[in-house]
This record gives C-alpha cells, structure tokens and sequence, in this order.
C-alpha cells in the first residue's frame, strides 16, 4: 500500500516494521475525538478561507459518514494505515476523492494525535469523576450507617485507641475526595488545546487556532507550538493521580481482607462480590479487594513507565510518546472498573458491630485514656504515662483489663486514682471524650459527614460544569 508520506521513499517500509511502529491497534479507540477534531479542522480552514466553503462541506460529510460507519461496524482498521489519523484521512480519500487531501493544510499527525488525546482524556477524566464520586458517596453511606459503631482503632496493626467505625471510614472518604480535588487539577492541564502548532513550528497559513478551541470547547490553547506537540504532562499528571487513587483503594483492600477473615470477623462481604475455592468448599475469598489491591501496582507500572519514556526525550515530537497511550488507556479502563465493582462491594457489605466492641474491649485500648485521667488529677503526662504503663504490666500478669481493677489496685498505683475511674476508661467514654477538631467523637464525627456531604455536592457540581465544556 502506497503510504501518504511515501513521496519521498524509493522503497516499501518492511511489514515486521509496519506491524511495531504501527499504533492502530490502540489508538482505534480515539476514533470520535479525532473525527470531531478534523471536523473543527475543516471549518477553520474554510473560515480562513485556506478551503472553500464547499469543499469543508464536503469533507465535513465525509467524516460524518466515517463516522457512522465505524460505530456501524463496517470500518476495517488496516495496519498499513499505521494509526487512526491514516486510517480514517485515506477512507475519507477514498470517499470524496482529491478534496479529502486538503483536511490535512495545516496540521501535523504531530498536533492532531495530541489534541485526540486531549480530548479523549477530557472525556475520561468526567466518567471517572462521576465513579470517583459514587465511591466517596457509597463510603459516605457506610459512615452514617455506622456512626454509633465502636471498633479498635491501630498504629502498627496494633490494637491502639477505641474509634467509631464512621470516623475510621471518614478517612477513607476524605482521602477519595483529595482524589477529585487532584482530578481537577489534571482536568485544567488537559483542558489546553494543542492543534495548530503543526508538527513544530506553526503553520504558515492564517489559521485561527481560538475559532478551534471554540469548536471544541477547550478553556485554553498552548502557548508554544514545540511544547504543544511534546507535552504528555497532562498524562502523567492523570496517572499519577490514579497511582494516588489505586494506593488509597488498596490500603482499604488490605483492611477489607483482614477485617472479612475469621480472625479479626469485623465484615462480611456479599457473596455477589466473593469467590470460592475450586477445592476447600468452605471458602468465600474478597477478590474484588484483592485484585484492586494488585492492579495498584500495574497502574504505578504505567506511571513509572510514562516517566522513564519522557525523561531524556529531546525537543519536539519523538516516536517514543507513542508509548504514552497503552499504558493511559490500561489505567484508565482498570481504574473505572475498580471504582464501579468497589462501589457495589462497600455497599453489600455487613459490619459487624456486636465483634467490632468487643474488640475494641480488650486489651488496653483505654490506657491513654487512664493516663489522661492521671494528667487532669495534677499529674504530669510522663509521669501519667509511667503510672499507666506499670498498671498494663500488672494486669497481662494477672490476666486482666484496666476494667478489671479494684479502686485498691488503682489506688496501688496512684493515689490520685477515685471511683470515676472506671467510668472515665469505658470505651463508651473515651469514643466521646475525643471531641477535638476531627477528632472520633460522635459529633465530630456527625460534623465531619456534614462537611464531607457538602464537598461531594461541590465536586458534583464540576463535574456538571466539565460537562458543559466538553464536546
């Protein structure tokens, strides 16, 4: 097949080379975004009056024709073509003869694969914000749900301070909404438009890159036509938010798979969202948490990859940043399935509260409580802290808890020590106490949902907003 920058070669390019630099078989995907590109293009050129009014008619039908034809399934992406630019420019030649050779005045595959990409990501970057935000809100439900619930809380996987279960949750949440607030961020560095730089340098015909951006309702356009077609900034931006996302949905994975398994009996998971063993049949396995907790470490992979392919990359484009659209695409497939299926599990999932107090009973989650006790009565807290450790000692020799001692035993170890005592290291008591400033009492932790409710409503309402300036 003759290529449509073959002017230049005596020779056919080698079919094993053909089928390794060619990006079809990725960048199909980026069908609509370069169509509608080429579409703005077309009429650009004919306000310019760089093409007749007619003939961007012309290829502008053309296009839309491609366009029904390749969501009708009766396109035939080819190889040889190379990458969905080729592909679609020589159908378009192929259907409205010479005139679908003037799409291309004034632009590079250079600029029209960037802005395919731009656009695309824009479009992803709304249908994860939404799953983003289903998540926080189904976090959210689990929290109001389970704002009188006590549980352990743990530093070093160590049974540590009584919490509720609502105020553990709540830190999830608050770190998904961190999440969007990065979402932002990548949305405004990808929301910059950069055809019209050409492959490098420009174009030397009048063009009208704002009329484009208008067309395509981008909020800005590249300042310099170099960085224009060598900037994946935005990319890396996006995946290293989505590293950011996948680690926080793993650490809840691995509290998920702790929490559902016979020894911390905290959850139960929907069998919906479980498997079983194709050998023990007592099994039930938290997969979904699992494979979360897994497909962490392939999207850092595509970060990390992206990173080392920019790294040493000369001014402008570079056959390299091909390599920028398998890993985007894997990350962003993978993170949408992870958000819906995460969703759907917390919202299946049974708490188990009665266990949750149990646990938060024993052991001596209440001797920071019984120090702070000492530090009201007059004494200083290292003192306190000594006072309290001595009387941990005293009771994993004896076999018992703080709640456990006699007023003569606290006395033993303190006379500052009165009846109040064990009223004041009730797990009970030590939840409410903590009413500091996000802290775990129970109307901070009310207070907390309500400000977590209303920056959920916000980031709703951006997303609106992306909505309204995406095409």
């Amino acid at each position: 097949m003759t290529k449509l920058w073959g002017g230049r070669f005596v020779k056919g390019t080698d079919r094993a080379v053909e089928e390794f630099t060619s990006s079809i078989s990725f960048d199909s995907r980026l069908y609509k975004q370069d169509i509608a590109g080429s579409i703005a293009h077309a009429r650009m050129l004919a306000k310019c009056g760089i093409i007749a009014g007619n003939e961007a008619e012309i290829i502008i039908a053309g296009l839309q024709g491609i366009l029904a034809d390749i969501e009708a399934g009766n396109f035939s992406f080819e190889i040889a073509l190379e990458d969905i630019h080729m592909n679609i420019e020589k159908r378009l030649t192929d259907r409205i003869g010479p005139t679908g050779g003037k799409l291309h005045t004034a632009r590079s595959r250079n600029d029209q694969v960037a802005l395919d990409t731009h656009l695309y990501l824009k479009q992803e970057i709304i249908s994860i914000g939404q799953l983003l935000c289903d998540l926080a809100a189904a976090v959210l439900e689990v929290a109001e749900k389970h704002q009188d619930t006590i549980m352990p809380g743990y530093t070093h996987l160590q049974r540590a301070q009584p919490i509720l279960f609502a105020h553990h949750m709540l830190a999830y949440l608050f770190m998904l909404l961190r999440d969007f607030s990065r979402l932002t961020g990548v949305w405004e560095r990808t929301d910059i438009m950069p055809l019209g730089a050409g492959a490098l340098a420009g174009t030397t015909f009048p063009i009208d890159r704002h009329f484009v951006a208008e067309q395509l309702k981008f909020g800005a356009i590249y300042d310099n036509s170099i960085d224009a077609v060598s900037d994946r900034d935005y990319i890396l931006e996006f995946l290293s938010f989505a590293s950011i996302l996948m680690l926080h949905l793993s650490r809840l994975s691995e509290e998920i798979i702790l929490w559902s398994s016979a020894e911390f009996s905290f959850i139960e998971l929907d069998d919906a969202h479980c498997t079983g063993s194709s050998i023990m049949p007592q099994k039930k396995n938290p997969d979904v948490a699992e494979l979360v907790r897994g497909k962490t470490g392939r999207i850092f992979g595509h970060l990390m990859a992206l990173l080392t392919v920019a790294k040493g990359l000369p001014l402008a484009y570079n056959k390299d940043l091909q390599e920028d659209k398998e890993g985007l695409f894997d990350t962003i497939d993978t993170l949408k399935f992870s958000l819906s299926v995460y969703a759907a599990m917390l919202r299946g999932m049974k708490v188990n509260a009665p266990r949750l107090l149990e646990a938060a009973r024993q052991d001596f989650a209440n001797a920071t409580d019984m120090a702070d006790y000492l530090v009201k009565k007059g004494l200083p807290f290292r003192q306190a802290h000594e006072v309290v450790g001595i009387s941990v000692r005293h009771c994993i020799e004896a076999g018992k808890k703080l709640t456990d001692l006699s007023l003569a035993e606290f006395k033993h170890f303190s006379p500052l020590f009165e009846t109040d005592i064990l009223e004041a290291i009730k797990v009970e008591t030590c939840v409410n106490a903590r009413n500091s400033y996000g802290g775990t009492s129970p109307e901070q932790v009310r207070q907390a949902i309500g400000r977590g409710r209303n920056i959920l409503s916000k980031q709703l309402s951006r997303l609106d907003t992306y909505r309204e300036n995406n095409i």
